[in-house]
């Protein structure tokens, strides 16, 4: 199944909210990814840009780009980034691909 590296900012209000009343965010968003076929293969906080970084997998780039849009109009979410991730077997595929589109280009 493909992977995605999601990374996640906070607003002010859900840091105000967690800190109240901490819980599981695994078990918060997990229902949502599972209704679109998606699974949870690790989340962590993280300090930086973003507050939560993670790996998920989904069946195809809509679900994924559904899930995303679900979690980000909950309104505690400032800022949602998704990106598609290969395999390091994909990676060599498509570099080994590299001189069709330069030949094509030509």
């Amino acid at each position: 199944m493909p992977k995605f590296l999601v990374q996640v900012g906070f607003t002010a209000e859900a840091w105000a909210e967690m800190s109240r009343s901490p819980g599981d965010v695994v078990k918060r968003v997990t229902p949502s990814a599972e209704a679109l076929g998606g699974t949870i293969e690790s989340l962590f906080f993280c300090f930086g840009d973003y507050d939560l970084v993670g790996v998920v997998d989904f069946p195809d780039n809509r679900s994924a780009a559904a899930w995303s849009m679900a979690v980000s109009t909950h309104g505690n979410v400032r800022a949602f980034k998704t990106t598609p991730l290969l395999t390091v077997d994909e990676g060599l595929h498509a570099l080994g691909r590299v001189s069709e589109a330069a030949e094509a280009r030509s």
